[in-house]
């Protein structure tokens, strides 16, 4: 296809990373913008002179001809959107997780591979140059074979307390998790065979947002190798970045450590504050969307025109929510749970 039409569904902080992505792209036009807030729609699609604003998929669905659907609303709200645009034959770029509950997981599988349409998950991580300079070590047989693993990955407060409104439908696993469960599971090259679960609660309870703090995990893979997780949204709100992430993967033949949040590559001192500002997710330069979280939306675009496969599988996609299933069944029980994966 010479240009590809876009609609994107969620018009909030990432639908704008979406439309930069598109706007800039040579071979995409923005079709239509679609958010349950049409005042939103409406003012994501004056910045970017977009022609369609809905406040019903359904009817954009019926209304507009385009290729493939960009759905960015929240967590817990991605099943009947993908379902409707799999049945009406329009591939689809999902922000992570696929979904939330099992059941609608499975409605999207089926709709997915019932209507024979293609989709991919965000997990942009594998766009991430650290993580894939990681990746590469592997692959030479630099590191060996990878034994063990840690990786932190955790939010300020203010994501779960203000960023996010729903912060209380979803949960710390399913808006971080994702990102660090693919990743482990592209880093091992390997499935998780059974999970290890902790959780704690309180310090949102306290400030009114019902849902956990914190999980640590531990994962082991079907070929031996262990990985131990963290992902949480309680450091504190002066932390210089939103994330603080640390990896480190140990091989048979040696080690790479990642401190991806508190690196001193770039420093910024104003008279209002002190921070790092962010040179690798996404940023600007001459004006122009640059960063891996723009980079794995463009790989999109790139695969659908070229009709190659997704870096992120569908199915990559589907095992990481099954994995992070586990985790929560694992900290509720307070036992080791098996993952239980889908045919």
């Amino acid at each position: 296809m010479d240009t590809m039409r876009m609609a994107i569904i969620g018009a909030g902080v990432w639908g704008e990373v979406h439309a930069f992505l598109y706007d800039e792209h040579p071979n995409v036009e923005i079709a239509a913008v679609c958010d349950l807030d049409r005042e939103r729609a409406a003012r994501l699609a004056e910045q970017f002179g977009i022609a369609g604003v809905y406040a019903d998929h359904r009817e954009m669905l019926q209304k507009e001809a385009f290729d493939a659907a960009a759905i960015v609303t929240p967590d817990h709200a991605h099943r009947t959107l993908a379902v409707d645009c799999a049945e009406a034959g329009k591939d689809l770029l999902l922000e992570k997780p696929l979904a939330t509950t099992e059941d609608d997981v499975q409605a999207i599988v089926e709709a997915v591979r019932g209507n024979g349409v293609r989709c991919m998950v965000d997990l942009h991580n594998r766009w991430s140059p650290p993580f894939a300079v990681t990746k590469q070590s592997l692959e030479r047989g630099e590191l060996g074979t990878p034994v063990s693993a840690y990786f932190r990955l955790n939010d300020i407060q203010w994501v779960a307390t203000d960023m996010l409104p729903w912060a209380a439908q979803s949960s710390i696993l399913w808006f971080l998790g994702p990102h660090a469960v693919d990743t482990l599971r592209w880093i091992f090259d390997d499935e998780v065979k059974r999970v290890y679960s902790v959780s704690s609660s309180g310090v949102l309870k306290s400030q009114g947002v019902d849902t956990v703090d914190i999980y640590q995990t531990i994962l082991e893979f079907r070929g031996g190798g262990i990985a131990t997780v963290e992902n949480s949204w309680i450091t504190p709100d002066t932390h210089p970045c939103i994330n603080d992430i640390k990896f480190n993967v140990t091989g048979t033949k040696g080690m790479i450590n990642l401190d991806l949040s508190n690196n001193q590559m770039i420093e910024r001192f104003t008279e209002e504050k002190n921070d790092r500002p962010d040179v690798l997710v996404k940023h600007f330069v001459h004006g122009k969307p640059k960063g891996f979280a723009y980079e794995s939306i463009r790989h999109f675009i790139e695969a659908e025109r070229s009709g190659e496969p997704f870096l992120v599988s569908f199915e990559d996609a589907v095992n990481t929510c099954q994995v992070i299933f586990a985790m929560l069944e694992s900290a509720e029980k307070g036992t080791p749970v098996e993952v239980r994966y889908l045919p």
